[in-house]
């Protein structure tokens, strides 16, 4: 078989770390993948059925430890919360912050993002797309892994519904002005600040350890909220 060259290999956003569950996770992950999971086939997903009810539609792509993503579930019950997280102790852990919590409003994918938003998302059919500190390859010569890129922005902004919003933060400046300037560009966005430039962290998002961790060295969190036209 001839392997692929490497430059027409994908240019994924995060490393595969397998790193080993806790005894809670994986319990957690045993009991509650088959009502919380959610298997990615490569076919849109059924957000209603999915949940067993209408409402509005939130995707966090990674989620992290799931710690945030299970507090807006809970102050929000109206809202379906789907997560998308690579890495299985985090999936481990929120399906135990769900149990543990009896959230019945979240739901969670452990896929590559990027596929699931091509191929698992109908178009238009989001309310909220969130990311939430996502890996900065802060290395200049690893910015082309950053996610947030002219392509994704113009699948995530397809994703959303008319008045729908994609909402960014990081605690990377540099990564901030790129955010920032992607999105500008992009020409389903608008940005929901008058002027454009960053918005004040709304109240439904969390503080998490990543903003607290960045206060703590100096760096400033800087919100971008956009609204598909």
């Amino acid at each position: 078989m001839t392997e692929t060259p490497r430059e027409q290999r994908p240019i994924r956003s995060f490393v595969l770390r397998h790193g080993r569950m806790t005894t809670a996770q994986r319990r957690a992950y045993a009991a509650g993948w088959e009502r919380f999971g959610v298997d990615f086939t490569g076919r849109p997903l059924a957000f209603d059925a999915l949940f067993g009810r209408p409402g509005p539609r939130v995707l966090e792509i990674g989620f992290g430890m799931g710690h945030s993503l299970a507090e807006m579930a809970a102050a929000a019950p109206d809202r379906n919360f789907l997560g998308i997280e690579v890495h299985r102790p985090g999936v481990g852990k929120l399906l135990h912050l769900v149990q543990e919590q009896g959230l019945t409003n979240v739901r969670v994918l452990c896929h590559d993002a990027v596929e699931v938003l091509g191929d698992g998302i109908a178009p238009g059919s989001l309310d909220t797309l969130q990311i939430f500190f996502p890996d900065p390859w802060h290395k200049k010569r690893h910015h082309k892994r950053r996610l947030i890129q002219p392509a994704f922005v113009a699948l995530a902004a397809s994703r959303l519904r008319p008045g729908g919003l994609l909402h960014l933060a990081t605690d990377w400046e540099n990564y901030a002005e790129q955010m920032l300037e992607v999105l500008s560009a992009c020409p389903a966005l608008e940005n929901t600040v008058a002027g454009g430039g960053y918005a004040p962290r709304p109240g439904s998002r969390p503080l998490t350890k990543f903003e607290q961790r960045g206060e703590r060295l100096g760096h400033g969190v800087r919100d971008l909220v956009f609204q598909r036209g």
